[in-house]
């Protein structure tokens, strides 16, 4: 029984090198292109996708990541008071940290590419993300559902608008996808396992972990489903798990010490400033269903029925499982953001694919029998009618998000980091609510900027600064005023522009550019637009 799993890898192995796929329709002629056609694809659709991004969608995709990677390779940049409580790994940052250096080195650390090369960087990750994801429905459930799973992966608009940023979470879903690949507890008993795999799959659940501590709840269940279907329980446990898991989160301890100066357990700050003490309600709490009624169903929009389609159908338990758990456990936290679940959306993407293989399937066997051509008909517009659906309604939509709906932040920086290569702004006030815009990382230049600190406060009950403005933006500013050095350049809202523009007006400051940003609000009244003001004294 071994000899034969053992030849039944190796035939495997040899597929995979030769880059050869069988279909499991003879009558198909069309083979799968090879693996490194896809990634090529992938890649420079991915690329593309990354370009097209033009608007903010999160502060952590600028602050938690290129922010401190700016300070690491050029030593100006700020870090939040995350980085000083000790909650946030330098792993991630360190990546575009030695991309920053690297630009550094060859005399390319320009606007365009210290904006750009951290989600071209993203964008590189992405691809590998959606080759794995083909490769692991291609193992699961066959060559048709491989390529209907890349088409949602590659149609779904939550994808394209939030994959290639250089957000955490973004890297935590490609790592995710890599190692559900590689574990044996997903695949069927006729699916060959690859030699190794179980260690692969721990090693990158550990990584993930190290880059988001929080995905210790996705591994949390894979593990036990891999503990309760592995014949050697106690060296799963203690030959792998234990030494795997340490190497890697010890490299992660080391790394940290080494920029923090001292010994610093991030995934233990982590959990108690989340778990222990609710910090992240600080920033907001939702209903317990808001994954479920608004969240996830809006990541997922126009593929929810056939997602569901696809789980019911495929009677696939343990990943449609994996979804169910990542959602309740998320649920039960207060706060709560798209992007923490969007590890298990190329999940449910996979699941529209076996969806939409199966109404092929359908076009296919209705071909074969031809009995019916009006059957025929109808099967292959279903079909059709599904593509054409999914297409008008995410593309427009991923386009909209991604090039129009909130685009005035980067916008902006864009414009202050050209003038601050002129030499024509000295300093920067930010009378928006607190990290509303890029920061450093955008400006790359060293010269002093303000924004409205929200550090959360150890009282309850205290107002932060960004809330303070909000709440009464004339009397905040009167105040500030008495003490602040004028700066050269103020950047504010419209919303609060309104209040404020006579009293700027009376210190000499006065409209030099606006740019667009929304239509709609979002958690806060509408910001329509951005404006810059400047310091036109006598």
């Amino acid at each position: 029984m071994r000899q034969r799993r053992n030849s039944e890898i190796e035939s495997e192995t040899a597929d995979d090198s030769n880059n050869k796929f069988i279909s499991k329709n003879p009558r198909i002629k069309n083979s799968p292109p090879a693996l490194h056609r896809i990634f090529i694809f992938c890649l420079i659709t991915r690329i593309i996708n990354s370009l097209l991004v033009q608007t903010y969608f999160n502060p952590d995709e600028y602050w938690q990541g290129p922010e401190v990677a700016h300070h690491i390779a050029f030593g100006y940049g700020h870090l939040t008071w995350e980085w000083k409580k000790g909650i946030r790994s330098y792993l991630h940052p360190v990546l575009f940290a030695a991309l920053y250096k690297a630009l550094a080195f060859f005399y390319l650390d320009l606007s365009w590419f210290m904006i750009r090369a951290p989600r071209l960087l993203q964008s590189v990750f992405s691809a590998i993300g959606d080759l794995y994801l083909y490769k692991f429905s291609k193992v699961l459930f066959g060559d048709d559902v491989a390529f209907w799973a890349l088409f949602a992966q590659l149609t779904n608009w939550f994808m394209f608008f939030c994959i290639t940023r250089s957000l955490s979470n973004s890297l935590e879903t490609v790592i995710t996808i890599v190692s559900l690949y590689y574990w044996p507890c997903l695949r069927s008993l006729s699916s060959p396992v690859l030699h190794g795999s179980r260690k692969w799959a721990l090693a990158l659940a550990a990584l993930a972990c190290a880059v988001r501590p929080t995905s210790a709840i996705t591994w949390i269940y894979i593990g036990l489903l891999e503990l309760f279907t592995a014949r050697d329980k106690l060296k799963f446990v203690l030959l792998e798990v234990v030494p795997i898991g340490g190497l890697i989160l010890g490299l992660t301890f080391l790394l940290d010490r080494q920029f923090y100066g001292s010994w610093v357990i991030v995934p233990l700050n982590f959990l108690k400033f989340n778990f222990l003490s609710s910090g992240g309600d600080y920033y907001g709490t939702h209903a317990w269903h808001w994954y479920i009624t608004q969240g996830f169903t809006v990541m997922l929009f126009t593929y929810i029925p056939f997602s569901i389609a696809g789980i019911i159908t495929s009677k696939a338990k343990k990943l449609s499982g994996l979804i169910i758990w990542v959602l309740g456990i998320y649920s039960l936290l207060g706060h709560k953001e798209f992007r923490f679940v969007l590890p298990v959306l190329p999940i449910a993407l996979m699941f529209s694919g076996y969806s939409l293989a199966n109404l092929r399937k359908c076009e296919v066997s209705m071909r074969k029998v031809r009995k019916s051509p009006c059957s025929w008909t109808k099967c292959f517009s279903k079909l059709r009618i599904a593509v054409f659906f999914l297409l008008v309604t995410n593309i427009p939509m991923a386009l909209y998000m991604s090039m129009v709906h909130q685009r005035g932040a980067v916008d902006v920086m864009n414009y202050l980091s050209e003038e601050a290569k002129e030499n024509k702004v000295q300093n920067i006030l930010f009378l928006t609510p607190c990290h509303a815009t890029p920061y450093y990382s955008t400006l790359h230049k060293n010269i002093p900027m303000r924004f409205l600190d929200c550090t959360p406060s150890e009282e309850k009950g205290i107002l932060d600064e960004s809330d303070q403005f909000l709440k009464d933006p004339f009397g905040f500013v009167t105040m500030l005023a008495r003490n602040w050095t004028l700066p050269s350049h103020i950047v504010i809202f419209d919303s609060q522009e309104k209040l404020l523009k006579e009293f700027l007006g009376s210190l000499h400051y006065f409209e030099i550019r606006r740019f667009f940003h929304a239509h709609f609000k979002v958690d806060r009244e509408l910001q329509a637009s951005i404006a810059v003001y400047a310091y036109q004294g006598q």
